[in-house]
């Protein structure tokens, strides 16, 4: 089958815009622009219906909840759409996208359905699940070989290893190297740190308030700046406070242009608990910033220990901190390991190696 006979649907009905939303939408708009025949099917109030329809990809409104693939009626209404649009791969996002537009699909022929997990949790072994992975998906993208990991940890015999496609997150660089500007002016010769991501317990935040603590203890003239929005945005403003460090905790919200925010650092910092994969690593990376982490999930997948930035073991922040404090006092150390950063996302994570990718496995 070639390209002009492809009719390929991006399917996502997360209201949210996250990775997986960014994506669904890059991979779509670039497929397309390959002129490969693109629909995609989400929900008329997320982000993801206004961007696509904004490039003039074919977008259709569904509503899916957990539950909807116990709906003869829901699931008849997409099963149509597949055929109306003639489908012959679809793209699958959520699990409640699995479990209904999966059994649509395969209701409907369409010759691949595939789904694209981007979380390093573990799958239930469920009667459900089995059937989903054992008679309805043809394969499976992950983002990391975490996820793949996680995907098999409890069910070795309920999915097909030889499904599994590892498809890595990839970066814009030319769009990317465009943008010039920064968000933040530096007073003072100070050293700028920062961490983007949402708001949340997995993403750890808590504990780069700890460690502007031990380094504001040890009299270093930083600023941490987080970008970002959600729940426990209170939450880490009074914990700053009440560590006395909310002058050195600059709280920026949503950052729209990631790129500006990575011009205005000198370091990276990510305390996530677990990743699927970690995306903003990558674009930190890209612009040349050293990266400390905790050494968990996927980032031993994207940052090499001691030549690209520091993993640190067992959620260490005495050794976090003293990682950041040697890249501090080393502007030479900071630029070496910045510029392997960039070189290892050339080589690995350019956004078209990801298409490449993507049509070897839709064709």
């Amino acid at each position: 089958m070639d390209v002009a006979t492809k009719n390929i649907c991006f399917f996502n009905s997360c209201k949210a815009w996250g990775g997986g939303e960014k994506w669904h939408y890059d991979i779509a708009v670039r497929l397309k622009n390959k002129n490969y025949n693109i629909t995609l099917i989400t929900n008329k109030n997320s982000e993801l219906f206004h961007k696509t329809v904004s490039s003039n990809i074919p977008t259709i409104s569904i509503k899916i909840s957990n539950f909807s693939f116990l709906n003869p009626f829901k699931i008849l209404k997409i099963s149509r759409l597949f055929k109306k649009h003639s489908i012959n791969t679809v793209i699958l996002n959520l699990p409640s996208d699995l479990k209904a537009a999966g059994l649509s699909a395969k209701i409907a022929g369409v010759n691949k359905i595939i789904y694209r997990r981007g979380s390093a949790i573990p799958v239930k072994n469920s009667f459900l699940n089995r059937l989903l992975f054992r008679k309805i998906v043809t394969e499976i993208i992950v983002n990391s070989n975490e996820t793949k990991r996680t995907l098999l940890v409890n069910n070795p015999n309920m999915i097909d290893e030889n499904k599994i496609k590892l498809v890595y997150n990839g970066i814009d660089l030319k769009k990317y190297d465009r943008t010039t500007s920064k968000i933040y002016k530096r007073t003072n010769n100070e050293i700028i740190l920062g961490s983007a991501g949402r708001l949340s317990k997995q993403k750890g935040q808590k504990y780069l308030i700890d460690i502007a603590k031990k380094l504001k203890s040890k009299n270093i003239n930083f600023k941490i700046l987080i970008a970002g929005e959600g729940e426990l945005n209170n939450e880490l403003r009074s914990y700053a406070k009440k560590l006395k460090v909310e002058n050195e905790v600059v709280f920026l919200g949503f950052v729209e242009n990631i790129k500006s925010f990575m011009n205005s650092i000198d370091i990276f910092l990510l305390t996530s608990l677990w990743e699927g994969f970690g995306y903003v690593i990558v674009e930190a990376m890209a612009c040349n910033k050293p990266v400390v982490a905790f050494n968990v999930s996927s980032n031993p997948e994207i940052i090499t220990d001691n030549e690209t930035g520091f993993l640190i073991n067992n959620f260490d922040i005495d050794k976090f901190t003293d990682k950041i404090e040697l890249l501090i006092n080393n502007k030479e150390l900071r630029e070496k390991f910045g510029n392997k950063a960039r070189t290892i996302v050339e080589k690995r994570f350019e956004i078209e190696n990801t298409v490449k990718r993507i049509e070897q496995i839709v064709n």
